[in-house]
């Protein structure tokens, strides 16, 4: 019978690994043998990863699926890197688990990008809809999103609490049931994650329609759509946003949003950008 393609490249990946690490460095004794290949010995990354060496060498010859906990214990033992992680996991055909802290702001190249879009609004979420980045256009069409506090700023939870999010949407039912369907989306990846029970604890007690959409079980893909704004100052808007997902994290999204040339709305975002230099918005990445 033959064995996956992929098993076999990820025990020739993980040989390669273990031979690029030297023992000594993990505080490991050489036991006065002259090691025949550089590195780690199998039953010296199976000591570390506290399992048998017979059910490593299974992994590393591609007879035996390794599980993703293993994967993870594997993958630190070896000291990979954050692509050597998400290649291991991809050979072994699992979910990539996250790694670390969250990331609180975006990267400055992407800000940059961000700032760059004169006259596009565009904003950076997370997984559970926290608004990481944005530019000076996106603060004013939707809100000066620099003097709200970090804890607090989710798009959702804006939706949900916010007034004036309220009055900005002209169909603000459609617009937050698909950004609740959007949520339970993602939050599919993450199980069991406190923050979001706590966000969506939160919400159900202070309002009964979240109580009731969040339990209808609806799930939708974050992807691209049209939306009406009524915005005070430039009046009416009808914008296209479309999602585009960072490659340096793929739980952090960008949303762009844009109007035809030649359109009153795209017109209306000119007139909102000659608006918004004037005022004093909080920047991204320089918010508490």
């Amino acid at each position: 019978m033959s064995r996956d393609p992929h098993l076999n490249e990820l025990g020739e990946f993980l040989k390669a690994r273990r031979a690029e690490i030297n023992p000594v460095e993990l505080g490991l004794p050489d036991g006065g043998r002259t090691r025949r290949v550089p590195g780690l010995r199998r039953e010296e990354v199976a000591v570390l990863a506290s399992i048998s060496t017979d059910y490593y060498t299974r992994i590393e010859q591609g007879r035996l699926q390794a599980s993703a906990p293993l994967l993870s214990e594997l993958a630190r033992v070896l000291r990979l890197n954050e692509d050597q992680r998400v290649y291991l996991f991809e050979l072994a055909g699992k979910n990539v688990p996250p790694r670390g802290s969250e990331r609180r702001q975006v990267d400055p190249q992407l800000q940059r990008m961000l700032d760059d879009l004169a006259t596009t609004p565009a904003f950076v979420i997370g997984r559970r809809t926290e608004v990481v980045g944005w530019n000076r256009l996106a603060a004013a069409l939707f809100a000066d999103f620099g003097k709200i506090p970090q804890s607090a700023r989710l798009y959702l939870r804006l939706l949900i609490t916010d007034p004036a999010m309220r009055r900005l949407y002209a169909d603000w039912e459609e617009v937050t049931r698909l950004a609740i369907a959007q949520l339970r989306m993602e939050s599919a990846r993450y199980p069991g994650d406190p923050r979001l029970t706590a966000l969506v604890d939160e919400l159900s007690a202070r309002d009964a329609q979240f109580r009731r959409w969040w339990g209808a079980h609806d799930v939708a893909l974050r992807t691209m759509g049209t939306k009406r704004l009524h915005h005070p100052v430039v009046g009416e808007l009808t914008l296209d946003w479309h999602t585009l997902t960072c490659a340096a994290d793929t739980d952090q999204h960008i949303i762009v949003w844009t109007a035809p040339p030649d359109t009153p709305s795209h017109d209306g975002l000119r007139l909102l950008a000659s608006w918004a230099a004037d005022q004093k918005l909080t920047p991204s990445g320089s918010a508490a």
